[in-house]
């Protein structure tokens, strides 16, 4: 059964290849990235797919999300995967922190997704999945650090896992069901040539998650292979 997927972040990576598997199987997909004079793979892909469409969304300019959301109004989103993040600096020990990478990564990774649920809720509780899944990370689960080190990426996705949450339990009598996922260490621009899987096996087990979490799922942390991590 096919719907309707709106996706950020989706121009290249992981968000390229959630935008093909979800088009090749018949649903219309709103495919946004931040810059479209640069996403060259996804208008290629909309040359494949009539149901495919390339939309400029920067998530951290919260007057393009409210122009969209005008834009969409009324029609029903069955999956509002916020996909789209900021990494950072990379490398940087205790005592290297710098402050102000550290907020622009927590306003990509943490307060953008906020406002995509809170912005498209509507259209979310009109669809028939009704689902709003979260791009998280494995590094965001505290019972899961034991290196240490990662203050600016991991705080953003352990609050992006807090918000998960809090959505679930505050959307539950709307019927939404809200995840958080990791996709795994995928052979992308962030994952690097060193990474443990192609991006098409961490998108087929993201996509078999999300296309069979119902409200008991709701509000947990799913690994790729749908196994759980802990918060």
């Amino acid at each position: 059964m096919s719907g309707t997927i709106l996706i950020t972040g989706s121009n290249r990576g992981i968000g390229l290849e959630i935008c093909t598997q979800f088009a090749r199987d018949g649903w219309k997909v709103y495919a946004c990235c931040r810059n479209l004079d640069q996403a060259g793979a996804l208008k290629e892909l909309q040359g494949q797919y009539a149901e495919l469409h390339p939309i400029q969304l920067d998530v951290t300019d919260y007057s393009q999300m409210i122009s969209l959301a005008k834009a969409i109004q009324g029609e029903p989103i069955d999956i509002l995967f916020n996909n789209a993040g900021y990494y950072g600096p990379k490398g940087v020990r205790f005592g290297e922190v710098d402050r102000t990478e550290w907020r622009r990564v927590l306003e990509s990774n943490t307060i953008a997704p906020y406002m995509m649920a809170e912005t498209f809720c509507d259209n979310v509780a009109a669809s028939k999945y009704k689902l709003i899944a979260m791009m998280s990370s494995k590094v965001g689960s505290i019972a899961d650090n034991r290196s240490g080190g990662g203050y600016i990426y991991r705080t953003s996705k352990a609050a992006l896992n807090q918000i998960v949450k809090s959505l679930s339990i505050d959307l539950e009598e709307r019927g939404i069901t809200v995840l958080a996922l990791h996709p795994g260490w995928v052979k992308t621009a962030m994952g690097g040539p060193g990474a443990l899987i192609s991006v098409e096996q961490s998108v087929s087990g993201l996509r078999k998650i999300l296309l069979q979490a119902d409200q008991d799922n709701s509000g947990h942390f799913y690994n790729y292979d749908g196994s759980q991590i802990p918060w």
